[in-house]
């Protein structure tokens, strides 16, 4: 028999595919989401869903933030799976308060209730987040594994991107990151997703609720918003290539991460629920594999058919890092996960479903926001 599930911010990109791998797993699912303009358009004004979320999950418009809309949502559930967040790392820097409020006093709220209320939940799953690690590990020839954290203003002025060991000063070589790395929080944004999981493993230690964070990597996949300048790199470049714009690059375009396909996301947050061996812990989810940025825009163009040459603009942005690359032994080790999705085949998949939407591309305005309150040099 299934479980009664609830997913935060279950209209969302990775919400809905979740709310679908649930539901196929015969779970009785309702969805919590307050249809975020930003990501959602005019859907909340028009009292409309997303085509693309499932008519067999319960669906009720509300905000976390709203403590008696979110007790009511929580009332009779087994499961939590809390994705609701406002995201985007440079908007962040300049909506403070919004980012805060939503994801660290929204997750508030939920551990209130389950902290003070009466409930039936026995498993709460929470969406962290790469980005509380700050910059990613290092191998010095001189030192070892090191940990640097920003670069030097100085250095960025100087248009060396590269990583430096931050005890001689030499090159260093990207490494994988593990769990075990320390956290340095770089934006608001990751500041409030480092909230989220702290909160939740401290609260389900205290109250006996077995509770997993996954560090979700950089995810791409159909569903997410194109109109958001503020989303995933690869949603980005998307819109930039739709509407016939070059997609903008930051710095020389070699910085690196880990992308991860959507239903990988998802596996992840399945084997987690089920595993037993998944509690009051912390997991990488990722793919263990390193693209550059430039990778993604070039091989996006290439999907979408559009001979377009990313523009590299040789600038920084304030709080971005240079390399993070996910070490999914832990997560391989205890949930039994296996990123199945190969990058180009995920890429391609994306853009025949971009193929077939509408973006308004708010990109420019978004950089000459950043620039304006100097947060782009």
């Amino acid at each position: 028999m299934g479980e009664k599930v609830l997913v935060t911010g279950g209209a969302g990109f990775i919400g809905s595919h979740l709310v679908d791998a649930l539901l196929q797993a015969g779970h009785t699912v309702r969805v919590f989401d307050s249809l975020e303009p930003q990501v959602h358009g005019g859907l909340r004004e028009l009292g409309r869903w997303p085509d693309y979320l499932s008519s067999e999950c319960e669906r009720v418009l509300g905000d976390v933030r709203d403590r008696a809309a979110l007790q009511k949502a929580i009332d009779s559930m087994d499961v939590i799976f809390h994705e609701a967040a406002a995201v985007g790392v440079g908007q962040s820097m300049y909506e403070v308060h919004r980012y805060v409020d939503i994801n660290t006093l929204g997750t508030a709220n939920l551990l209130d209730i389950l902290a003070n209320d009466k409930h039936s939940v026995r498993k709460l799953m929470v969406a962290s987040s790469m980005s509380i690690y700050g910059e990613g590990a290092y191998h010095c020839a001189t030192h070892g594994k090191v940990y640097p954290r920003l670069r030097p203003a100085a250095q960025l002025a100087q248009r060396d991107w590269e990583m430096h060991c931050p005890m001689c000063e030499a090159s260093v070589a990207t490494l994988s990151t593990d769990e075990e790395k320390s956290l340095f929080s770089t934006s608001i944004y990751a500041i409030s997703k480092k909230d989220q999981e702290e909160m939740c493993l401290c609260v389900g230690r205290a109250y006996n609720l077995p509770t997993v964070a996954l560090r979700y990597f950089n995810v791409y996949g159909p569903r997410q918003s194109l109109s958001n300048p503020y989303t995933g790199v690869a949603a980005i470049f998307s819109s930039r290539l739709l509407n016939n714009n070059s997609p903008i690059v930051y710095e020389d375009g070699l910085q690196s991460r880990d992308f991860i396909h959507v239903s990988d996301i998802v596996q992840a947050n399945l084997l987690a629920m089920t595993a037993a061996t998944a509690v009051n812990d912390y997991f990488n989810v990722g793919t263990g594999r390193t693209t550059t940025v430039l990778d993604v825009a070039r091989v996006m163009g290439r999907a979408l058919g559009k001979d377009i040459e990313p523009t590299i603009v040789n600038k920084f942005r304030e709080g971005d890092i240079r390399h993070c690359v996910s070490d999914i032994s832990k997560a391989q080790r205890v949930l039994g996960y296996q990123p199945r999705v190969q990058f180009e085949a995920g890429m391609q998949e994306l853009a025949e479903w971009v193929s077939h939407q509408q973006a308004v591309d708010l990109v420019e305005k978004a950089r000459q926001e950043l620039e304006k309150r100097k947060l782009v040099q």
